[in-house]
């Protein structure tokens, strides 16, 4: 398995915060120990009655992995004011990450381009680009789009975070 991480990110998963890591092969997360917000405020509430009736030890915490050649779709769908859910659907399991609205086309356009093998293993040459042809002008506008960013970026107009999420925005329609 290959070690190092394409993407980072923190998730709400399953009711418990998740640190999760993309990887060319697989998706990990793991969920740490600790007393819910539930747990802890029942406690409070009883006077710590309900610690010692169910303990104080924290569930759901551990590992999880979902090899990528297993996801057969991704999904955003916004949750809130101020957050997108990714939904992973793999075989036998479905996996809804939640995260800040702004991280979400990145971290869509990676699984979406891991899962349709657009990103090369290490050390791997990927084949040359397929030339667009006249029926896929949808395409081609899209990629004289990303050129003119480029473009915009190398002249200075355009952050390297614009131009990201830009292009991300792009290649989402596509």
């Amino acid at each position: 398995m290959n070690s190092t991480a394409l993407m980072t990110f923190k998730s709400h998963i399953e009711g418990r915060n998740a640190d999760v890591s993309i990887y060319r092969d697989r998706i990990e997360w793991v969920r740490g120990r600790g007393v819910s917000g539930k747990k802890l405020t029942a406690g409070l509430l009883t006077g710590g009655v309900s610690f010692l009736a169910t303990g104080v030890r924290g569930s759901g915490a551990g590992t999880e992995m979902i090899p990528v050649k297993n996801i057969s779709s991704v999904v955003t769908k916004r949750d809130g004011l101020m957050f997108t859910k990714i939904v992973v659907v793999a075989s036998g399991n479905t996996i809804d990450f939640r995260v800040p609205h702004d991280a979400a086309p990145g971290i869509k356009s990676l699984l979406t381009d891991l899962v349709l093998g657009h990103v090369p293993a290490p050390g791997h040459t990927p084949p040359p680009p397929v030339q667009p042809s006249a029926s896929s002008s949808q395409t081609g506008s899209a990629v004289e789009q990303l050129q003119q960013l480029a473009q915009l970026r190398d002249a200075g107009i355009l952050t390297e975070e614009e131009f990201a999420a830009k292009k991300t925005e792009i290649l989402a329609r596509m």
